[in-house]
């Protein structure tokens, strides 16, 4: 346990894979006390495959900071002691599709008449409401269904290639954040009006925010239209003597002062260059000057005389 602006709230963690837990995990951070309930079989992620022994190196990353009970709710002994437990909680996180609370007697209605503060955190794959509402959601099938590996694809291989998986569960880890934020800012609201609500949280809705600004048409534009969001050109991976550097030079003072760190300074002077958009079109020109110049040394060695002034990374 931390001391932190959370002190003191104590969260019932009914979930179980990535995204809830770690919402979870990020309120122990700020000092919450969770107690991560289990049923007898256990998170399905603590079966995951792991090299630790013993453990799932999946399940630990984000159930940190947490205890934990085993509960099984569908024993009427079982749902009572969650229903005291749930009487002295501050909140409440579970990950069931919208139908399953109701059947096992743990909805919000349910709750909040045993504990009118309860904050209630639902987190579901396409919300409690419309025809996809009951279906299980997973991280890359919104990541496709949103249109996030679609994009990938593109960015990756060309207009034509296929789709493709962004790895480390981006859309589950935002998801979490979201979740958190909502718990937060309602314990927040909680102290004015002294009452508890119930927060909805979606990974398809975290999908589609992700993507907030590919997302933006304006009139007349065609749905199917090129959104790469990218600044293009100099910002990116590029081969080195050995390895590859990411530079980001988006700024005026950071490519005047990656041009000069390259040798180059007349790039940097040259009015043709002289905005983000401009060096995006004469991008055929300028990168087989920037990438001769980084061909004279290795990724970490350019890493160690550039990242105080250009953001970069071998």
């Amino acid at each position: 346990m931390i001391d932190g602006p959370l002190t003191g709230v104590t969260i019932l963690d009914l979930s179980g894979y990535i995204a809830a837990p770690y919402g979870c995990s990020l309120l122990a951070d700020l000092g919450a006390d969770v107690v991560k309930i289990e049923p007898p079989s256990g998170d399905n992620l603590r079966r995951y495959p792991s090299t630790l022994n013993g453990e799932s190196r999946a399940f630990i990353g984000v159930n940190r900071g947490k205890r934990g009970i085993v509960i099984d709710l569908k024993n009427p002994d079982g749902l009572n002691v969650l229903h005291r437990m749930a009487q002295t909680a501050d909140v409440l996180v579970h990950n069931f599709r919208p139908d399953v609370p109701p059947r096992l007697a743990i909805d919000y209605d349910t709750l909040k008449t045993r504990n009118p503060r309860l904050v209630y955190g639902a987190l579901t794959g396409y919300g409690d409401q419309g025809p996809l509402k009951d279906r299980a959601g997973y991280d890359q099938v919104l990541q496709t269904m949103s249109g996030i590996t679609t994009e990938q694809g593109r960015l990756r291989a060309g207009e034509n290639a296929p789709p493709e998986i962004v790895y480390g569960s981006a859309v589950d880890f935002y998801a979490a954040s979201l979740l958190a934020v909502g718990i937060s800012s309602s314990l927040f609201a909680r102290e004015r009006s002294g009452q508890g609500r119930y927060i909805g949280v979606s990974l398809l809705g975290a999908a589609l925010a992700m993507q907030s600004g590919r997302l933006v048409r304006g009139p007349g534009e065609e749905p199917n239209i090129d959104r790469d969001m990218r600044s293009g050109g100099i910002t990116g991976q590029h081969p080195t003597k050995e390895g590859h550097l990411y530079l980001s030079a988006n700024t005026p003072h950071f490519w005047k002062d990656l041009c000069e760190g390259l040798g180059l300074p007349k790039l940097a002077q040259d009015p043709r260059y002289d905005s983000i958009a401009k060096r995006a079109a004469c991008a055929d020109e300028l990168l087989p000057q920037i990438r001769a110049a980084l061909k004279v040394r290795s990724a970490f060695e350019w890493e160690q005389l550039l990242a105080d002034k250009v953001p970069c990374a071998a």
